[in-house]
C-alpha cells in the first residue's frame, strides 16, 4: 500500500465524519477527525471481522466506547462493506436512520454494543473477554481466539465504572482485551488538566495492565507495532495514542471547540484544504480507498470459511461437545429443560425466595451449562453460588462461579458482554438497593434487548436491622419505570423457579429478580402459565368478588391471611398474585379482564415499597411513604402498617354495605283440588 493511498484512506474517514456531522448541523467530529488513524490501522491490518456476516462467531470485536465519535464507526461500516449505505451516512441523526447519535445495538449492522454513557463500551467490552476466555477453555482455544478491541476516551477514564471494569480485568488477567486510548488532554470543559491530572500508565500499570505509549497517534506503523505486541502479552493491555481532536481543522484542532459540535463550513472547507482534499462534492470517497476497504468482504468472508472448517473439524473429534455448543450458540435450550425445575411442597414456614432462587439455579445447573454467575461479593447473601464448580479465576477460566469484588456498576456492564458475545446465560446478584449503582448499565440492557438477568435479593425492608441505607423503598419503582425491562417479584419459593423459567426463556430483554431475605411459606404450586402471565387468581373466596386483594412478592401471603379473615365475616374477596407488571401488561385485554374485572372497583394492592404506579390498578395501596428504619422485620411490617388488622381497616370503607337479612316468610302450600 502506498503512503498516497494510506493517506487518502485515513482522511476518508476524517472527512466522511465531518461531512456527515455538518449536514445533520448536529454531532462530534473531533473524535474521529483525531482517532481516524488508530482506527484505520485498527481495522484494516488486525480486526478478523465479515461484512456479510457482522455476527460471525469468530470475528473479534470492536467497541467504540466514545459513543460520541459515532460517525467514525459509521464511517468504517460503509466503507468495509457492511450493510449501511451512503445514504445512511447522509442521513447521520435524523428519524429512521440506521445512523443514530451514539452507536445502537441490534439496529446498525457491525454495532457490537451500544455505548454514548461514557464508560458503558470499556466495562462491557471486560464482559465479552470474559465470554471469550471462558468459551476457549470449556471447548477450544482455536475456535475462540477472539481479541475485543476498543477505542476508549479520556472520558471513559474518568468514570468510575472503568476503574471498576479496569481493575476486574487486572485481576482476571484478560489478555486478550486490547483498548487503544484516544489521548488527546481535551474534554468539553477544555484542557483534561482541569480535573484529570493522574498518571493514567501508572494507574493502569497498578490495575495489572500491559501499557504502552504512542507518541503520534497519526503513525501507522507505531500504533501497528504496539498492536502486535500487545497481542503476545497475557496481560489486558492500554495502548495511549496521543492524538488531536479535530485533527486538521486550522483553528479547532486541539480545541474543545472540536469535540461536540460542527466544524462549520469554512473551517471544514479550511481542513479539507490543509490535508489536501477537495472541497466538494460532500461525502468524497475515492475509488481507490473504498477499493482498498472492500477487501475485507472477501478477506473476512475467508476467514469465517477457515473458521467454519475448524469447527466441523471440533464437532467431528468432540461429537457431544460440538452439539451442544451448536445448540449454545444458536440460543436454544436442551429438550425438556424446564423438567429440572424444582417443585416445593406446601409448606407454612417456607423459605426464603433468595434460598429458592439459590435451589433453582443448581437444579438447572447440569442440565444448562450456559447458565453461569455470581455476585458483587454477596454470594453468600444472593444464594448465587453453583455447587460444585470451580470459580472463574485467570488460572480456572473454565469455571461458572464468578467473584465480581464489590464492583456492582462493572459487573452490570460486563453481564451485557458476556451475553453480547453469545452462547451464554449469565446473572448477577446484588442487594436491590444497589440497583443505584447498576443502573446505567440495566438501562443499556433495556434499550439495547440484551438479555441480561439481575439478581436483587432484600427486596425491601423485610431485610431488617440493616436499617433505612439498605432497605430499598424506590429501587421497584424505578425500574419498572424502564421501558424492555421485565421485573419479578415471587411471592414464594414455587413462583421463584417459575421466575428463572421466565428469566432464561426472555431472549429479548433484560430479567430483574426481586428476592426476599426473610422466609415466606410456601403456596400450593402454580402452573407455569399463572407467573408468566405476570398476574394471576390466586385464589377466590366466594363466587362474586366484592373486593379484590393483590400484592407482589412477600405481602401475598400477607393479603392471603386478610382474605382469610373477610371471608370468615362472609365477604366474597379475590386474592391476586401479581409477581410482574410487565408480563401482565403484555397479555390480552381478555385475559386482564378476567383477572381484575372493570366492575369490581373496590381494590387494594399492598407492597412494602413505594406505591408508585400501583394506581392503574387499585384503589387504595399499602405501601412505604418514608424511609425504614433498623428494627427486626417484623417489628418494620408492624410498625409501617404491613398487617391484616390494617389491610381490614383499608378495606371497611370499599366493601359494599350489607343489607339487613329478612327471613323467609314460610307460605301454607294450597290444597291440590280433587
Amino acid at each position: 500500500m502506498t503512503t498516497d493511498l494510506q493517506s487518502r484512506a485515513i482522511n476518508t474517514i476524517r472527512f466522511l465524519s465531518a461531512d456527515a456531522v455538518q449536514q445533520a448541523n448536529s454531532g462530534h467530529p473531533g473524535l474521529p477527525m483525531g482517532a481516524a488513524t488508530m482506527a484505520f490501522t485498527l481495522w484494516t491490518r488486525h480486526l478478523r471481522h465479515n461484512p456479510r456476516n457482522p455476527q460471525w462467531m469468530g470475528r473479534d470485536r470492536f467497541i467504540l466506547s466514545g459513543g460520541h465519535g459515532s460517525m467514525l464507526l459509521y464511517s468504517l461500516l460503509h466503507l468495509t462493506g457492511y450493510n449501511l449505505s451512503l445514504g445512511e451516512l447522509k442521513n447521520f441523526r435524523q428519524w429512521g436512520s440506521k445512523t443514530p447519535g451514539h452507536p445502537e445495538y441490534g439496529l446498525t449492522p457491525g454495532v457490537e454494543t451500544t455505548t454514548g454513557p461514557l464508560g458503558q463500551g470499556f466495562a462491557t467490552g471486560v464482559g465479552m473477554a470474559i465470554a471469550a476466555s471462558h468459551l476457549a477453555a470449556i471447548t477450544s482455544a482455536e475456535l475462540f481466539d477472539n481479541f475485543i478491541y476498543a477505542i476508549v476516551t479520556d472520558g471513559d477514564l474518568m468514570e468510575g465504572v472503568a476503574s471498576e471494569a479496569a481493575s476486574l480485568a487486572g485481576h482476571l488477567q484478560l489478555g486478550r482485551l486490547i483498548y487503544l486510548y484516544d489521548d488527546n488532554h481535551i474534554s468539553i470543559d477544555g484542557s483534561t488538566d482541569l480535573a484529570f491530572t493522574e498518571d493514567r500508565a501508572k494507574r493502569f500499570e497498578a490495575y495489572g495492565w500491559h501499557v504502552q505509549k504512542v507518541n503520534d497517534g497519526n503513525d501507522v506503523e507505531a500504533i501497528d507495532r504496539a498492536i502486535l505486541e500487545a497481542k503476545t502479552d497475557p496481560r489486558p493491555s492500554i495502548i495511549m495514542c496521543r492524538t488531536i481532536i479535530g485533527f486538521g481543522a486550522p483553528k479547532r484542532q486541539g480545541t474543545s471547540k472540536a469535540h461536540g459540535e460542527p466544524l462549520g463550513d469554512e473551517e471544514l472547507n479550511a481542513a479539507k484544504e490543509n490535508l489536501g482534499w477537495q472541497k466538494e462534492p460532500r461525502f468524497f470517497i475515492p475509488a481507490d480507498a473504498l477499493a482498498f476497504y472492500r477487501q475485507a468482504v472477501e478477506r473476512g468472508r475467508d476467514m469465517e470459511s477457515a473458521w467454519n472448517q475448524k469447527f466441523a473439524e471440533f464437532k467431528n473429534v468432540n461429537p457431544e461437545m460440538g452439539a451442544d455448543l451448536e445448540r449454545r450458540l444458536a440460543g436454544k435450550f436442551p429438550k425438556g429443560w424446564q423438567k429440572s425445575l424444582p417443585a416445593f411442597p406446601a409448606d407454612p414456614k417456607g423459605m426464603s425466595t433468595r434460598a429458592a432462587s439459590g435451589k433453582t439455579l443448581n437444579a438447572l445447573a447440569p442440565i444448562l451449562p450456559e447458565l453461569l454467575g455470581g455476585s458483587a461479593d454477596l454470594a453468600p447473601s444472593n444464594n448465587t453460588k453453583l455447587d460444585g464448580s470451580p470459580d472463574f479465576q485467570k488460572d480456572s477460566p473454565q469455571g461458572r462461579n464468578f467473584h465480581f469484588g464489590v464492583r456492582e456498576h462493572a459487573m452490570a456492564a460486563a453481564l451485557n458482554g458476556m451475553t453480547l458475545f453469545g452462547g451464554l446465560i449469565p446473572y448477577g446478584g446484588t442487594f436491590l438497593i444497589f440497583a443505584d449503582y447498576m443502573k446505567p448499565a440495566v438501562r443499556i440492557a433495556a434499550i439495547s434487548h440484551i438479555p441480561s438477568i439481575f439478581v436483587f435479593t432484600h427486596d425491601s425492608i423485610g431485610l431488617g436491622e440493616d436499617g433505612p441505607t439498605h432497605q430499598p423503598i424506590e429501587q421497584l419503582a424505578m425500574l419498572r419505570a424502564m421501558p424492555n425491562l421485565t421485573i419479578i417479584r415471587p411471592a414464594d419459593a414455587n413462583e421463584t423457579a417459575q421466575a428463572w423459567r421466565v428469566a432464561i426463556e426472555n431472549r429479548h430483554g433484560p430479567t430483574a429478580l426481586a428476592l426476599t431475605r426473610q422466609n415466606l411459606p410456601i403456596l400450593p404450586q402454580p402452573k407455569f402459565g399463572d407467573v408468566s402471565r405476570g398476574a394471576y387468581v390466586l385464589k377466590d373466596f366466594g363466587r362474586k368478588p366484592e373486593l379484590i386483594l393483590m400484592a407482589s412478592g412477600s405481602e401475598v401471603g400477607l393479603i392471603l391471611e386478610a382474605a382469610q379473615k373477610l371471608a370468615d365475616k362472609g365477604r366474597n374477596v379475590r386474592v391476586v398474585s401479581f409477581p410482574s407488571w410487565e408480563l401482565f401488561e403484555k397479555q390480552d385485554a381478555k385475559y386482564r379482564e378476567s383477572v381484575l374485572p372493570k366492575k369490581i372497583t373496590a381494590r387494594i394492592a399492598v407492597e412494602a415499597g413505594s406505591g408508585l404506579g400501583w394506581e392503574r390498578y387499585a384503589a387504595e395501596v399499602v405501601c412505604m411513604h418514608s424511609y425504614g428504619a433498623s428494627a427486626p422485620y417484623k417489628t418494620l411490617f408492624e410498625k409501617f402498617g404491613f398487617t391484616v388488622e390494617n389491610i381490614l381497616a383499608r378495606a371497611k370503607p370499599l366493601l359494599p354495605k350489607k343489607s339487613a337479612v329478612k327471613k323467609p316468610v314460610k307460605k301454607t302450600p294450597k290444597k291440590k283440588k280433587k
